[in-house]
This record gives C-alpha cells, sequence and structure tokens, in this order.
C-alpha cells in the first residue's frame, strides 16, 4: 500500500499516525447535527474548532445523506450551502478541505473554490463525471460503498454476502476512476458502514476489517461508524429505544478502536478531540 495519499497540492502522510476527517454538515437535515452549522460564520467557527482540536481533514458535505433523507438536493442549492464555508475556510487555514458530494457540478467548483479531495459516497454510481473533476484536479478521491439511494438504502433486502458486494462494487468503482484518469495513489476506498447493510454486517465488517484490506491492499481505508444509528440499536433501553445519536459517543470511539487496530487509516468523526485522543492510544498499542 502507498505510504501516502496523493490530493491537491500535497501528499498527506498515511502510516503509522491514522488521519482524523472530522464532519461538517452545512444543511438543514443531517441525522446527527441538521441545521447546527447552516450557517456560514457556524459552521466556519466549528471548523476552526475541529482544526484547534487536531483534525486533519475537514469534510464539508451540503446534502444530507441519513437514511429516508428528503429528496436529493439541486447542484444550485449544494453550492449555495457549501463554497462560501469552503471559500473562506481555504484562506483561514491550510487543513486540507474535503467536500462530501456525488455531483461532478459540485465538485468541480468546490475544487477551484480550494478544496482538495472529493468525498463521494456513491463511489462514482450517480455521476462517474465526479472522477473526470477529482483526475482535471489532481484530487484525492474516496469511494464509498453503498446500496440504493438514502431513501431507499434502508428498504433494501440484505445481500446474502456482504463481503462479496462490497468487493466487487468497490472494485468496479475503482476500474472506473482510473479509466477517468484519477491515480491510483489519489484514492481511498471506504466499506460504507450503515449504507444499505444491516447491523449485523455493519458488525461484521468492522470486525473483519483487515480481511477487506487485505483484498485491495494498493489503498488505504477510510472507516466512518460516527453516531449512527446501528451503534443507537446497539445501546437501546429495556424499551429497545434506541439511544439518541448525541448519545452514541463512546459506541462511536469502541469502533474507531477496533477499525484502526484492523487497519484503517483514516477515521471521519463529529467528536475531533474525542476521537484523537482514541487515535493517539490505539496508534500507540497497534505500532508497540
Amino acid at each position: 500500500m502507498s505510504r501516502g495519499w496523493q490530493i491537491t497540492g500535497k501528499m498527506l502522510p498515511i502510516g503509522e499516525r491514522t488521519l482524523v476527517m472530522g464532519i461538517l454538515n452545512v444543511t438543514p437535515d443531517s441525522f446527527s447535527d441538521g441545521g447546527e452549522f447552516f450557517s456560514t460564520d457556524k459552521a466556519l467557527a466549528h471548523a476552526e474548532q475541529m482544526i484547534a482540536e487536531g483534525a486533519d481533514i475537514i469534510d464539508i458535505g451540503g446534502e444530507s445523506t441519513r437514511p429516508g433523507g428528503a429528496a436529493i438536493v439541486s447542484a444550485e442549492e449544494e453550492l449555495k450551502r457549501v463554497l462560501p464555508v469552503i471559500e473562506q475556510l481555504a484562506k483561514l487555514s491550510s487543513v486540507p478541505i474535503s467536500i462530501d458530494t456525488t455531483k461532478a457540478e459540485v465538485a468541480r467548483a468546490a475544487l477551484e473554490a480550494g478544496a482538495a479531495i472529493v468525498n463521494d459516497v456513491s463511489a462514482l454510481r450517480f455521476d462517474f463525471h465526479v472522477a473526470d473533476e477529482a483526475a482535471k484536479a489532481g484530487a484525492g478521491l474516496v469511494l464509498m460503498h453503498s446500496r440504493g439511494t438514502p431513501a431507499t438504502m434502508h428498504k433494501l433486502p440484505p445481500v446474502a454476502d456482504i463481503f462479496h458486494e462490497v468487493t466487487k462494487s468497490l472494485r468496479s468503482s475503482i476500474a472506473m476512476a482510473e479509466r477517468r484518469g484519477v491515480n491510483r495513489e489519489s484514492i481511498v476506498i471506504d466499506p460504507g458502514i450503515g449504507f444499505g447493510k444491516s447491523q449485523e454486517q455493519n458488525i461484521e465488517l468492522i470486525a473483519k476489517l483487515d480481511q477487506l484490506i487485505a483484498a485491495f491492499p494498493d489503498f488505504p481505508f477510510l472507516i466512518g461508524t460516527s453516531r449512527k444509528s446501528f451503534l443507537g440499536r446497539i445501546l437501546a433501553d429495556e424499551n429497545g429505544t434506541p439511544a439518541p445519536a448525541n448519545e452514541r459517543l463512546h459506541a462511536s470511539l469502541a469502533t474507531i478502536t477496533a477499525a484502526i487496530l484492523k487497519g484503517a487509516r483514516i477515521v471521519r468523526v463529529h467528536d475531533v478531540k474525542a476521537a484523537l485522543e482514541t487515535v493517539r492510544i490505539t496508534n500507540a498499542l497497534r505500532n508497540s
């Protein structure tokens, strides 16, 4: 596996230290913090806080991908949400900015505004021209496995073999990205915890992440489990009521620990300070 991740303008080291990607949702309806950072000023303040806490990357998204989410946001609306934040944050900090989008038009404008990474939760299924924009900019590209759409993913019957499904789908997405000109050193892959998978499959993917990584020896893995619904179900009370998103911190940190010990090189989180402390201790254990 490459010891670095080639993004626009630099190579991010991926080796002994796990990178922390801080989540910044500039949306009114994200599952965990929808509306909390919807204004540009609040979004910038939160980004600066995450950077001060040690975030290596800030991942900015203008469209919620929560299960059962609303209709697809137009590219125009998505850009209206994210561009002011990207433009100003790029002036304030040298920390790499990632744009969380599935639209080539949004990816292009975000990269021109100062983003260095495109994080595509559809792994090019929705718009393969996202890869064209990443290639032209020399940007990093995250390819995440998912099934269906945010509106349908939790209505899909589970696949029989989640490892076969994830492996086959990601190989197809990697091949597409490379055909469109994306350098292999710019690609990071994400198994997509929670996106069209059962609770048991989410747990299996984390517990056996090393086996999945072995199938993709040339690519770093990103894991995003922060505050996700399968954790809430595991933590459900005696009446079966899932723990709310803001009470899933320790569960999130447990999965981060497990994922790093199994080989994850980047973790995508809401709670940067707590995650960074977890990363430091887990890296020390892994590297000893």
